[in-house]
């Protein structure tokens, strides 16, 4: 009887917190078609400009791999003869926002090599570049490291096998959705799993080097396959692969 009432006072918390804020973006991936006053799509393998998407990674990218069912969105991860493809969509010059709470219901494909990624860039990355934008990953997911989701910054002072990261293991984290939060303020951004606090990022000098997070970012859904950080694809079997997105929502 205790544990529940702890539950409901947490979950009641968790509700007037969201209430104080305001609702400013919200996708629940309705209808037959992607909303594209919101998303853009990504095609293609990189090639030429960034091959492989930086990272050396295996897919080619289509609308096709990222379609609307039944009130989700479904990035599918397949393999057609010698060509893997999937799915990735982002907010780049559609929304972008400075400051709040963003969180995403989702549920995990599974098999080795697969990188489904919940992540946020900033939108001055085609000035700036990567680094020096800044990179914001809410929820990362590899294969080849069952249960265990990271939750990393990437930044001009610590990128790529960044230090700014933390792994959450979860046991069953692959059976269902969960919902993965990143409040982010001017003085801190920390992440949360199904509203447990799991990280948080601060760094007590705030500067371009070790802060890049003081102007406007966009959002990204997109599930990789291979390269440097998704690992080997050990057996083609496992496709087809769903990274299913329940919806999408910012406050401020």
């Amino acid at each position: 009887m205790k544990k529940i009432i702890i539950i409901i006072i947490g979950f009641a918390l968790f509700s007037c917190q969201n209430e104080t804020k305001k609702l400013v973006f919200e996708e629940n991936f309705d209808g037959n078609t992607l909303n594209e006053k919101h998303w853009n799509y990504d095609l293609g393998n990189g090639c030429p400009s960034i091959c492989g998407w930086g990272n050396n990674e295996l897919e080619y990218y289509t609308k096709e791999n990222a379609e609307l069912k039944n009130g989700h969105l479904v990035i599918t991860a397949t393999k057609n003869d010698t060509i893997y493809q999937s799915g990735k969509i982002h907010t780049q010059q559609k929304f972008e926002f400075q400051y709040g709470t963003i969180e995403v219901r989702a549920k995990l494909p599974k098999g080795n090599g697969l990188w489904p990624a919940i992540w946020m860039l900033g939108n001055d990355i085609n000035e700036k570049g990567w680094p020096a934008c800044g990179e914001i990953d809410i929820m990362e997911y590899v294969g080849r490291e069952p249960h265990t989701i990271y939750t990393s910054l990437h930044t001009p002072d610590s990128h790529g096998n960044t230090i700014n990261s933390k792994k959450t293991v979860i046991n069953d984290i692959e059976e269902d959705f969960h919902v993965y939060k990143t409040t982010w303020t001017k003085d801190a951004i920390e992440f949360y799993i199904d509203n447990t606090k799991v990280y948080t990022f601060s760094p007590e000098e705030k500067n371009d080097q070790t802060w890049p997070y003081n102007k406007p970012f966009y959002i990204i859904l997109n599930l990789a396959i291979g390269g440097d950080f998704g690992g080997k694809v050990t057996d083609d079997a496992i496709f087809p692969q769903e990274f299913i997105i329940d919806y999408v929502k910012v406050y401020q």
